[in-house]
Formats: structure tokens, C-alpha cells, sequence
């Protein structure tokens, strides 16, 4: 038995059949990921005398627009954030390195500055002891104006037991070497004298002085004033006498010539 169909104009689904039916179309193209090259073919298919109307696909492309701009939006600002986070750790391991840097240049520099005070302190005090361990004339520019041992009756041995320096009276009188004053005082024949003990056990002496200017107990220094030339005592005429010993009293006199030249001074 064959169907007939009322005659008339073909009439479109309704609205509502249509809705439902992109919904679905949607949902299946979306599930394959073809919608937008669905997109055109959709449009072709309306009918020419009738306004597109929108379609579930239309929003369903505008969302995937929105969609992406949102990821691709988030995963610049991640990128963005993840710049920052490694320009801030380069920058922190960049100051960490100048401040290593700079704290090693510090160090260097305390360094040098302490191996120059100590080689210069060092110095220092190698002059000093060389200073303090040189000897000097008692008597600047002056000369032997009476030998060691020369026979005379104006000494109560028979023969000089030092040398006697030319010098008038008032002449600044200096200690040979680094000693110790033993005796400052009347000498008795030696007149106003001293003698030091020096820093090698050995004493000297000074005779004939017209003042004194230290005093027993005192530490001088090569070339420290200790008097002034004179002609007190048993003198002919203003001079100097001294003596080397090897003991601090009368009698124990060597040779103040040889003495002297043994630490490096020609009289």
C-alpha cells in the first residue's frame, strides 16, 4: 500500500527542531574537531531568500576564539613570570658574584696594606738595631792629639792609658755606642768624667769634661750628647781623654784605637 503526502508547499523544520539539531551537530563536530571547516558549508546550505540565522557552531567558534586568547594570554604571563623569575635569579647570582668579588679585592688590599706595615715596621727596626749597634766618634772632626801607652810623668802609670782628642773646651762630647751610664762625676785626675757600659760587656770613658749632662742608670744612644769637653782634673790644655776598658775601674784599659776600628770607626 503506497503513502501518499498532503499536497502542498514543503514547509522547514521549526525553530526549535532546528536549535536542537545544531546543538547535537555541534556537540559531534566539536567532538571531532571540525567545526569551523563545517562553518561555511553550513551557511551554503541555507535557503538564499532567507536571512542566516545563528547557529550553535557561530558561538561555539567565537567561544574557541575567546578560549584561546584566554590560554594564550595566561601562558604569556607565565612566560612573562618565568622571564622575571629567572632575570631576578640572574641579577641576585650576578650582585652575589660582584659582592664575592669585591669582598676578595678588600681582602687582597688589607693584605697588602698589612705586608706593608710589617716590612716597613720591619724595617724600621733593622735600622734601629743597626743603628743602635754602630759606633761613632766621641767627638765629631776631631784627631788624635796623644797616642795610647805614650810615656810621660804626668801620668801616674808612666804612660797614657787612653788617647787623648783635640777639642776645645766646650765641645759637644758623644757616646760611642749603645751603653749604660755606670759613673757621671768627679774622676778624680780624670777630672769631671764618665763612664758607660756597652751593650757588648765593654766600658769606655770620658775624661776632662767641663759639665756633664746624664747621670748613673742612664741608657744612651750612638752619638747622644753626654757632656762638654774641658780641662778639668790632671790637664795641660782643654781635651778630651778617652779610654776602652774591660772593666769599669782604672787598670783594666786595651787599646781605644783598636777598639774603635773593630766596630767600624777610624780615629
Amino acid at each position: 500500500m503506497a503513502f501518499t503526502r498532503a499536497t502542498g508547499k514543503h514547509r522547514r523544520p521549526s525553530r526549535a527542531a532546528r536549535v536542537s539539531a545544531n546543538v547535537a551537530g555541534i556537540a559531534t563536530l566539536t567532538a571531532a574537531g571540525v567545526v569551523a571547516g563545517v562553518a561555511a558549508p553550513a551557511f551554503a546550505a541555507s535557503d538564499d531568500t532567507q536571512r542566516p540565522e545563528d547557529t550553535g557552531l557561530t558561538q561555539a567558534v567565537v567561544m574557541g576564539d575567546v578560549m584561546a586568547e584566554h590560554v594564550d594570554a595566561q601562558a604569556e604571563s607565565q612566560r612573562s613570570a618565568a622571564d622575571e623569575a629567572a632575570a631576578r635569579l640572574q641579577a641576585e647570582e650576578s650582585a652575589k658574584q660582584k659582592a664575592v668579588q669585591a669582598k676578595q679585592r678588600y681582602e687582597e688590599a688589607q693584605r697588602k696594606v698589612e705586608e706593608e706595615r710589617a716590612a716597613k715596621e720591619k724595617a724600621a727596626r733593622d735600622e734601629e738595631r743597626k743603628r743602635l749597634g754602630t759606633f761613632v766618634s766621641p767627638i765629631d772632626g776631631s784627631y788624635v792629639s796623644t797616642s795610647y801607652k805614650a810615656s810621660s810623668g804626668l801620668w801616674s802609670s808612666g804612660s797614657h792609658t787612653g788617647i787623648d782628642m783635640h777639642a776645645e773646651t766646650g765641645t759637644s762630647v758623644h757616646a760611642v755606642g749603645m751603653g749604660t751610664i755606670v759613673e757621671a762625676g768627679w774622676g778624680g785626675a780624670y777630672g769631671n768624667n764618665v763612664v758607660i757600659k756597652m751593650a757588648d760587656g765593654t766600658y769606655t770613658q770620658y775624661g776632662h769634661l767641663s759639665s756633664i749632662d746624664v747621670s748613673v742608670g742612664q741608657t744612651v744612644t750612638p752619638g747622644q750628647q753626654i757632656g762638654l769637653s774641658g780641662a778639668t782634673g790632671n790637664v795641660t790644655g782643654p781635651h778630651l781623654h778617652f779610654e776602652a776598658r774591660t772593666a769599669p775601674t782604672y787598670g783594666s784599659d786595651i787599646d781605644p784605637i783598636a777598639y774603635m776600628a773593630a766596630h767600624g770607626v777610624n780615629l
